[in-house]
């Protein structure tokens, strides 16, 4: 049988005796409108209070006398799915836990679903205790389970098996998952197809000493997604991986990269594969190339859907308009480089230009735009390729990344032979940008004068505009972030706790931030003159540049991401 002590562990999150009860003749009335408009007792009746959704929680933990919960403390407890398998509690919106001393306890987020405490009741395997969370708060938190629990989904129950079979061209969708026999076959389409559906970028397989873990590269972030307690599957899911990769599956102890394809709702998805051995075994990284996916997104792709702010959006603008020259944009893996050059081409594709791109790979399919794959092993680089691409009569060039003295050469002199050439450089800034340039041996000269600017970007995650709320930041994270509470008196702080809507992350989408670097007559002669980097420093400031830090801050004050999120993205001032 239920009962409702308040247990020791965890802390209830608020005294339900604070809050004013419910009266039960607004219950009554609320009741026979939910019946008539068929909907939930709790959203209707959230709907009439109009509270918050920690006042309308704490509200019915006072009239139901349940103690309660909040998102962090949910975050803090195990669940005991083994007891209320994920699928039932989707289902009926609650979750089972085991607390510290292995005791039960059941959250809710609709205590008034008909028959739900005999349902529970039923299926306990002794007592428990009910506890009360607002139902997005257990929403979210089912939702961080989603795609762990399906690729789990009867696999740990089955015995080991060993993989066998041709290769062909996965076909991923719930059905063929379901109806495969082998486990570690069933284990990796299921993690693809969840990859997809997420929209991971990457997908890490990682061999621990006690089994695999799963993460998945959500918005630039890695997140843990499932975890087997099975070291041998994790040596069977990587045999996987070589075959569906055309790979050696006897090579444990080099790094192996190869690609494979699967089809998923009628399109093929590229997956480039990197092998790595570890002390462990073998660790796989696939990053996830959709091709159709985001060539439909590219369809009518500008700059200003990046996030951009006004002033930046001007200038590269500017830049990409030019005649001729060479526009650079720099920044990690994963900034957005490709997606801001694709977009800036974008918006220059009227047909009256010939259009030439070499790219590895080709990730955006662009119409009216001749894309060309560099190909490493048949020897198409990105230097022979961009000599080859020269005689053939381009008005407009896109290299995908300056990675060798030669590539560099050649956009240079393409840049000064009347060429509009836009490319991308792995560079921390718009001004360490030049110190790579002439580490590769360009001339000074030719390269400031090929030169129309450079841009330095970052993506930041933006608050989920469902969940956001006003907050106010804790001194230490203020000195932290180099900040004072009179430098941001105006500033309109605002976080998230998480919500169904954004999976519990408190991030909905990211946006572009960016540092721009156009060249003058002063900064041309300073470059050349191989001045220190100080002093092109403070001539770029002159000329109206702005630095990464500064233009985080300005999403910051609007409210649009929080300070823990600028500072894991740009360096603090």
């Amino acid at each position: 049988m239920s009962a409702n002590p308040v247990l020791a562990f965890p802390h209830p999150a608020d005294e339900p005796q604070a809050a004013t009860a419910i009266a039960g003749d607004l219950l009554q009335s609320v009741r026979a409108e939910a019946a008539r408009l068929r909907s939930r007792l709790v959203d209707v009746l959230e709907e009439k209070l109009a509270v918050s959704p920690e006042a309308f929680t704490a509200r019915l933990a006072a009239t139901l006398h349940y103690p309660v919960l909040s998102m962090d403390q949910l975050h803090g407890l195990a669940p005991a799915f083994d007891v209320l398998p994920f699928p039932l509690a989707q289902q009926k919106t609650c979750i089972a836990f085991r607390d510290d001393a292995a005791r039960l306890l059941v959250v809710t987020g609709d205590p008034f679903m008909l028959g739900l405490n005999a349902w529970v009741e039923d299926r306990m395997p002794g007592p428990f205790v009910w506890y009360l969370a607002h139902h997005a708060d257990v929403a979210a938190f089912l939702a961080r389970f989603e795609e762990s629990m399906r690729a789990m989904e009867d696999v740990l129950s089955l015995d080991k098996e060993n993989e066998s079979g041709a290769l062909q061209l996965a076909d991923l969708s719930l059905k063929s998952i379901s109806e495969d026999t082998s486990p570690v076959v069933r284990l990796v389409h299921s993690t693809l197809y969840d990859a997809l559906k997420s929209g991971a970028s990457d997908i890490h397989l990682e061999t621990t000493a006690n089994g695999l873990v799963i993460k998945y590269r959500i918005d630039g972030v890695l997140s843990q997604v499932g975890a087997m307690q099975r070291s041998d599957f994790a040596e069977q899911v990587m045999s996987r991986i070589k075959v569906m990769s055309e790979l050696d599956i006897a090579e444990r102890r080099v790094p192996q990269d190869g690609r494979f394809k699967v089809s998923m709702q009628g399109r093929e998805v590229d997956f480039r594969v990197s092998i790595m051995p570890s002390i462990f075994g073998e660790d796989a990284v696939l990053r996830i190339l959709d091709k159709q996916s985001l060539s439909d997104q590219m369809n009518g792709l500008r700059l200003d859907f990046l996030g951009f702010d006004a002033r930046a959006l001007k200038v590269m603008r500017h830049l990409s308009n030019e005649p001729y020259g060479m526009v650079l944009v720099t920044g990690p893996t994963g900034s957005g480089k490709t997606t801001t050059l694709y977009a800036a081409i974008s918006e220059i594709n009227h047909g009256h230009d010939k259009i030439i791109t070499i790219e590895d790979p080709v990730e955006y399919q662009l119409s009216g735009v001749l894309q060309i794959p560099v190909n490493e092993k048949k020897g198409l680089t990105f230097a022979r390729g961009l000599r080859s691409v020269l005689r053939h009569d381009p008005d407009k060039i896109m290299v995908g990344e300056i990675r060798d003295p030669e590539t560099a050469q050649i956009a240079v002199q393409a840049a000064l032979t009347g060429h509009l050439v836009f490319t991308t450089v792995h560079a921390n800034n718009v001004f360490d940008v030049i110190g790579r340039f002439m580490h590769m041996g360009v001339d000074p000269y030719s390269f400031v004068s090929a030169l129309n600017g450079v841009i330095a970007q970052r993506l930041v995650r933006v608050n989920c505009p469902h969940c956001s709320a006003p907050y106010v930041p804790s001194e230490t994270l203020l000195a932290d972030s180099g900040l004072t509470r009179a430098s941001t008196a105006a500033y309109s702080f605002h976080a998230s706790n998480g919500c169904g809507q954004c999976r519990g992350s408190g991030f909905k989408g990211r946006k572009a931030i960016s540092e721009l670097l156009t060249l003058n007559d002063e900064i041309r002669e300073l470059i050349v003159a191989r001045e220190p980097i100080r002093k092109i420093k403070d001539a770029a400031c002159r000329n109206g540049t702005r630095f990464l830090r500064e233009a985080a801050l300005d999403l910051v004050a609007n409210g649009e991401t929080t300070l823990e999120e600028i500072n894991r993205v740009t360096f603090v001032a």
